[in-house]
């Protein structure tokens, strides 16, 4: 177990990289392949992923360079601090999915799925019948929880490893 740890660490920003890289692909899954419309918080919590394979990515090539090499550290750090963020994001999400707080205005729709051909000839009929998804309903839990709860403890397990990353500057 140490050593797949140390391997990981290793190559903690390439690792994190691949992890939000995995996470997005698997978001998108769920919406293509499994008909699951992203909420506006849905959307959030991709963007934040983006963000980490910015950041890794901007690490991979800078420590690379002759005075980046003393940079490990920063970036491993800041990989941390973005997925911080995003298990901030994802327990907003689920606490609007648990009722323990108000989802933003722009959550306020309730569908729960893709759009017919009959939704887009309403709408060229100038009929409102397309609502986007809500914030306040999971459609998906596994194990009692929703993606955005389980975003939270994959993020959170994501800000410890980068933590670990970065107390050992590992490359």
């Amino acid at each position: 177990m140490i050593r797949l740890l140390d391997a990981v660490l290793t190559r903690w920003r390439l690792t994190a990289f691949l992890s939000s890289a995995l996470m997005l692909a698997v978001a998108h899954g769920f919406e293509r392949i499994g008909g699951l419309a992203p909420c506006y918080l849905c959307l959030k919590q991709r963007e934040v992923y983006w963000v980490a394979m910015t950041v890794a990515l901007v690490g991979m090539i800078v420590v690379r360079t002759g005075p980046g090499a003393n940079l490990k550290r920063l970036f491993n750090a800041l990989l941390g601090l973005v997925f911080l963020v995003s298990a901030g994001v994802a327990a907003y999400h689920a606490g609007a999915e648990w009722g323990w707080w108000p989802g933003p205005s722009v959550c306020a729709g309730g569908g729960t799925g893709g759009v017919s051909a009959a939704d887009m000839m309403a709408a060229l009929n100038g009929e409102d019948r397309i609502a986007p998804p809500s914030c306040d309903k999971a459609l998906w839990v596994f194990l009692g929880l929703s993606m955005a709860g389980w975003n939270v403890l994959i993020s959170l397990a994501l800000v410890a490893m980068s933590a670990l990353a970065t107390r050992k500057a590992y490359a």
